[in-house]
């Protein structure tokens, strides 16, 4: 509905030309994406485009992928409209650990292997990774990076450093949920090579932990269109 009402679609790259499709036909669409290293619209000119466009009357929609409010920066962006007096609604969206963990088959918790959930994000600011490594070893939590392609290397090596098991299981989810997903299942040992073996490419989320063994069970789907995965186990 609201995507029907909007004037202007300011778009993250995560939005797939099919959602596109759903908006309203005469509406202007401002591709405002970032890549890795790659930032064309900072974050500022972002928010300060949604504030003009605005306050100058116009049905504003900030269109994201995944959920605004998970490493979305919706937060900072309401943050802007709240300090202009501009009414806003928040429509949440599903996450990439719940959307892509679905597709690929494997739970997120589950009673025999994980009782939390983690996430966080492996996104390098100045070339260095900085996570806290000893908290996130725990053998009954998963832990899922979004952002962590580029630093798999690192997190590899940091996480079998500070304990973790050097056999624990790791699937790296390439663009999820979309007819391109890809599952590669590996350990924190093996998993660096296989990404780079398969020349993994981001978007891409990783999922660190027990439950990762269930994939196999429970990927049972063939791969379509409409239900997409491509493993390669190792």
């Amino acid at each position: 509905r609201l995507m029907q009402q909007a004037d202007v679609v300011f778009y993250d790259r995560l939005v797939s030309p099919g959602i596109l499709e759903l908006v309203r036909r005469d509406a202007e669409k401002i591709n405002v994406g970032k890549l890795p290293k790659s930032h064309p619209v900072p974050q500022k000119e972002i928010n300060q485009l949604l504030i003009d466009y605005a306050l100058d009357g116009k049905h504003v929609l900030r269109l994201k992928g995944g959920d605004p409010f998970i490493f979305g920066r919706g937060g900072e962006e309401i943050e802007e409209l709240i300090q202009h007096n501009i009414p806003f609604q928040v429509v949440p969206g599903i996450t990439a650990a719940s959307g892509c963990a679905a597709y690929a088959g494997i739970p997120l918790t589950h009673r025999d292997y994980a009782q939390s959930v983690r996430f966080v994000t492996g996104h390098m600011k100045d070339n260095v990774c900085d996570l806290p490594w000893k908290s996130l070893v725990n053998a009954v939590e998963t832990l899922v990076i979004y952002m962590g392609v580029a630093s798999l290397p690192i997190i590899s090596k940091n996480l079998q450093n500070h304990g973790m098991s050097c056999d624990m299981p790791v699937a790296v989810i390439e663009s999820g949920t979309t007819a391109r997903q890809r599952v590669i299942i590996g350990t924190l040992a093996s998993i660096v090579a296989l990404a780079h073996d398969q020349n993994i490419q981001a978007p891409s989320l990783l999922i660190i932990g027990e439950v990762v063994k269930l994939q196999d069970k429970l990927a049972w789907f063939e791969p379509t269109q409409s239900n997409p995965v491509s493993s390669i186990l190792k």
